[in-house]
Formats: structure tokens, C-alpha cells, sequence
């Protein structure tokens, strides 16, 4: 879950980082006034759960009244990235000496967080690291241990900044680490950090994102932010995601649905985590195209799994599923395999035509072996990895096109 700018910026206030103390207007009147009560020069910024708003034209600067009502009107009627604002942000602009890069998000092959730091704030720090590697610091720090500010004053003392400077910085995104585990954030990052002339530290951007699962654990921060979780997708779920939901949301037991859709002729019913997201690499590696990712686990029902592959197959264009999982002792291979072929045969397809790879060993197997062998299909047994299984799956594909 993606805040806007404006309820990230509360929950940074409320932690004790100073922010440019702005308003959010709803309209062009509630900008201008909102302007003319903080002074001129302002900054106007569409508030979309999406990134290049000042590219798109979605933050403009404004001299007088007049010129925030105009800005305000354009920026209310722009769509950016299919997403139109819930409002804008009224900041009063800040004359800045500097500006820095502060984050912190999880690194995966660590399987630890990760501290971030640059002095070439405002642009992409991915650019920043691209071109000028030098100015980009990253520090890990432990998510089970005491949280000290060690790490963090290293991130920042290694771009060789010292001083004051070290100190107020360290001091910053040490409160960025907090925030970050005390919320169950997947992303907390400053940019740009302004230091203003008189040596003080301001967060004139920032992006905080909130893990999907956390939500639940984190209603008293969204109440104190008032937000709203739903709508904070980068984009609109298509039809098909919708469906997939619904599909997920109507069985309590396991997981069977959280699809993505994409144009690809490939459907895919992978397991959860990283072995989901092995396989979809893995068939994209291998020159296929996905049609969608999604995930199953957790020993789904058989008319669960039996509608996510109708479902699948449903899409325009989809020629063929693949259904790969890691070794699994918490979900019934046979209870999958009975609802892929039952999904399958409803949707008016033969099973041994339709499914280009099964590979689930686990719990069952045997059981769910014999019935996928029954109707032509031949599964892949735990001597084949994932790698392989997309491989033979695309493999299958390309022969079935044939």
C-alpha cells in the first residue's frame, strides 16, 4: 500500500521530522486560499499514489494567488499514470543549499534492510547510482537486534561528510530506520532532503509504502493518518485481478488467486514467494511470455484452484498454463492437480493439451500424480528444478504452436 505524499509527510511530522507544513486542497479555491495563508512562493503538487508527477506536469510553483488557483486547475484535471489526484498538496518553497537522498527498504538477497544514502538528493537515486556511484552509500542493519544509530552514521559518514552535517543526517535517517521497522514499511525514503541555509533539514519529498500483509496489524497508523487503503494501486486492477480476488477472498482455506495480468500466451499457476517469482523470471528467461503472475499455497480447495484456472484460461490468447511449485508439505498436490484438470475439462479443454509443465512435489504426490497421468499429463517430479520446469513449459508451447 502506496501513502500519498501528504499523509507520509503527517506520519514523518508526528515522528519528529520537519516537513514544509502544508495543506491539501480538494479544489482551486480551498489552493488559493491555502496559498495566501503561508505566503508566496508556493509549490502545488498532484497527490497520485504514482511517481513522475513533475514530469507529467503534476507540481508547478506559483507567485501569486491567482497563479495557484490556474495551477491547481491544471493539475486537478491531469491524469498521471492513469490516476487522477485526490487532491494536491500546498507547500510553501523552500530555498535550499543542498539536497540529499535518505531511504530505507528491504534488500532480498541479504534478507535484511538496507540503509541508503546519497548527497545528489532530488533525481532518481537509481540514476544517481548509475552514473555517479561514489555519491550513493548503503549500510545494512538487523531487523532482530537493538536498533543503534552505528550503521546509519557509517552510511552517511562514508560519502565523507562529517561534522554537523554527519550528525543531523545520521540522526534522520536513523528515525527513517524506526519508522520503516516500527510500521511494517517496505519502502521509507526522503527525496530530496533540503538543507536550508540556516543549516536546518526539511523532507520536501517523500514516499512510504506499507506492506500488503502489515495492513491489518497497522489500522492505528492508518487511522492517525485517516487513510483509506483501498484505490492505492499504481494502477487499476484489470476485470480479470477483480475476478481473481473475488475468486481468493470466497474460500478461507489457502491461497489461489493475488493475479497480475499481462499479454502473454503462457498462463501461470505458481506457488507462493520466491518460488512464484523464480518461475515467472524463469519462463521469461526462457523466452516465453507470461499472460499473468499469480500465487497459490497454503492447501487451497479443489473448486479454489479450479476457478483460478478457469479463470486463466479465460484470458484472450492464453494457449496453455504452467503450473509450478516449490517442495510443499502444507498444500495437497492432489488437491491441486484434481482442481487444474477440473478447470480445465469446464473450460471446454482437454488437460493433456492445455497444460504445458505441472510441477508441485510434496505432500500427495503420488496420489496427485496418478490423476494427472490419468488425463495425459506427465508430471515433473523434484528431480527437475523450477529453471527446468519453465523451460520444458515453454518448450511445450513452442512445440504445441507448431
Amino acid at each position: 500500500m502506496r501513502f500519498y505524499e501528504y499523509e507520509a509527510k503527517v506520519l514523518l511530522a508526528n515522528r519528529g521530522v520537519r516537513t514544509p507544513g502544508g495543506q491539501l486542497a480538494r479544489n482551486p479555491g480551498e489552493a488559493a486560499a491555502a496559498a495566501e495563508g503561508m505566503g508566496f512562493p508556493v509549490v502545488l503538487k498532484s497527490q497520485v499514489p504514482t511517481g513522475g508527477r513533475m514530469k507529467a506536469g503534476g507540481i508547478r510553483f506559483a507567485e501569486s494567488a491567482d497563479e495557484a488557483r490556474e495551477a491547481a486547475r491544471d493539475i486537478l484535471r491531469l491524469e498521471i499514470g492513469g490516476r487522477r489526484p485526490v487532491g494536491l498538496l500546498v507547500e510553501p518553497r523552500a530555498e535550499v543549499a543542498q539536497e540529499y537522498y535518505l531511504g530505507v527498504t528491504y534488500d532480498t538477497r541479504a534478507k535484511l534492510p538496507v540503509a541508503i544514502a546519497s548527497d545528489r538528493g532530488g533525481i532518481d537515486i537509481e540514476e544517481v547510482a548509475e552514473r555517479e556511484p561514489e555519491h550513493v552509500s548503503r549500510r545494512h542493519f538487523s531487523s532482530l537486534l537493538p536498533l543503534s544509530d552505528f550503521a546509519f552514521k557509517e552510511c552517511v559518514a562514508s560519502l565523507s561528510i562529517g561534522g554537523g552535517e554527519l550528525t543531523a543526517l545520521t540522526g534522520l535517517l536513523a528515525r527513517l530506520g524506526r519508522i520503516f521497522l516500527e510500521h511494517d514499511l517496505t519502502l521509507a525514503e526522503i527525496n530530496p532532503l533540503g538543507r536550508l541555509a540556516d543549516d536546518t533539514y526539511v523532507a520536501l519529498d517523500c514516499h512510504m509504502e506499507l506492506e500488503d500483509e502489515a495492513v491489518s496489524r497497522q489500522q492505528a497508523l492508518l487511522k492517525e493518518l485517516g487513510a483509506d487503503p483501498s484505490g492505492r494501486q499504481a494502477r487499476e486492477p484489470t476485470p480479470l485481478e477483480m475476478r481473481a480476488v473475488e475468486i481468493d477472498t470466497s474460500d478461507h482455506r489457502g491461497v489461489a488467486g493475488r493475479v497480475v495480468e499481462f499479454d502473454g500466451s503462457l498462463g501461470l499457476i505458481i506457488g507462493g514467494g520466491g518460488a512464484s517469482l523464480t518461475a515467472f523470471d524463469a519462463v521469461r528467461r526462457h523466452g516465453g511470455t507470461p499472460a499473468n503472475y499469480c500465487e497459490i499455497g497454503g492447501n487451497p480447495s479443489v473448486r479454489k484452484v479450479c476457478e483460478l484456472t478457469k479463470l486463466i484460461l479465460s484470458k484472450p490468447g492464453v494457449e496453455r498454463i504452467a503450473v509450478i511449485m516449490n517442495v510443499v508439505n502444507n498444500t495437497r498436490v492432489d488437491m491441486v492437480a484434481r482442481g487444474v484438470i477440473k478447470g480445465c475439462l469446464e473450460s471446454g479443454r482437454e488437460p493433456s493439451e492445455t497444460i504445458a509443465a505441472f510441477r508441485i512435489p510434496g505432500a500427495w504426490e503420488d496420489e496427485g500424480f496418478r490423476l494427472l497421468r490419468h488425463y495425459g499429463v506427465e508430471p515433473l517430479d523434484r528431480t527437475v528444478s523450477i529453471d527446468e520446469a519453465a523451460r520444458l513449459a515453454v518448450e511445450e508451447m513452442r512445440i504445441g504452436g507448431k
